[in-house]
């Protein structure tokens, strides 16, 4: 890897990774070429690129503790705020540099997505992108099937969060990297893309390998709550109406995280207590 970029690495791993996050770099050539021109980032081939992903451990090394900070913001996602004031600190953390920051989320004016994450994983060599031309004479006929990446590490435990690109820093050196198949065989193919497809509430297409770590229970039971509802998993409530409340009209809202009911707040933000079952289903 060249000196640069390692350096930047580095860099950006002392920002993210003590919260959680893995940073891998990449060249913007290898993302747009497997991809048709409207999904194209819109800068030269060599420039260079990270793609950010989030272990089990974002739970309570960056998510709580956000919870706690009084940052959160009402009406969006309390994990794509977290993901993107620690992306924020990436930018704060090199004021030199140029940088735009796409979260995984993020769409056109059109709904067309600004980023495909899985494809940026596979070409930054963090994840595998398991799709259907991966697995030889499939069995699906018709039927639409989605792929899912694969960490080598982690299996299906984590989540790509966006990537940080530096416009104007160009690496056409950059040695690439391939992701680990850590699914070869065409039956355990068949089995993860079909988990994934038609049981991913169950959770069972994550173990497709052995993973190191998984998400704790407390941490399933919040991603398996709908993202309207979590607030009130979490045991906070939005402020209330009356003399002194923001306008409809600004921007959204500072709220301090204010316990429905305490014990339960507690239990969510305090590591060492998590439920004791999983949801169904």
């Amino acid at each position: 890897m060249e000196p640069q970029v390692a350096e930047l690495k580095q860099k950006i791993e002392d920002t993210l990774c003590p919260f959680g996050f893995e940073v891998y770099p990449f060249q913007v050539a290898w993302y747009n070429e497997l991809l048709p021109p409207a999904f194209h980032l819109p800068l030269p081939g060599p420039t260079l690129a990270f793609l950010v992903l989030s272990t089990p451990a974002m739970f309570d090394r960056a998510l709580k503790p956000f919870l706690k900070s009084c940052h959160l913001q009402l009406l969006t996602d309390p994990v794509d705020q977290c993901v993107a004031y620690h992306l924020g600190r990436v930018r704060e953390s090199l004021p030199e540099l140029q940088i735009e920051v796409i979260a995984d989320y993020e769409v056109h004016a059109n709904r067309r997505p600004k980023i495909l994450a899985q494809t940026a994983a596979h070409v930054a060599g963090a994840a595998y992108y398991y799709q259907r031309q991966d697995v030889e004479d499939d069995p699906w006929g018709t039927q639409h099937i989605s792929g899912v990446c694969i960490h080598p590490r982690f299996g299906g435990w984590f989540a790509i969060r966006g990537v940080v690109l530096l416009p104007g820093l160009e690496v056409p050196d950059l040695p690439p990297r391939k992701p680990h198949d850590c699914v070869p065989t065409r039956a355990d193919r068949i089995t993860l893309l079909e988990g994934f497809n038609f049981h991913w509430r169950d959770w069972t297409y994550r173990d497709a390998m052995t993973p190191q770590e998984r998400y704790s229970e407390e941490q399933k039971a919040y991603f398996s709550t709908p993202p309207a509802q979590r607030l009130a998993l979490l045991g906070l409530a939005p402020p209330s109406e009356g003399p002194g409340s923001p306008s409809p009209d600004l921007p959204l809202t500072i709220v301090t995280p204010k316990p429905q009911n305490p014990g339960r707040a507690r239990g969510w933000l305090s590591p060492s207590i998590s439920p004791t079952i999983s949801p169904g289903p």
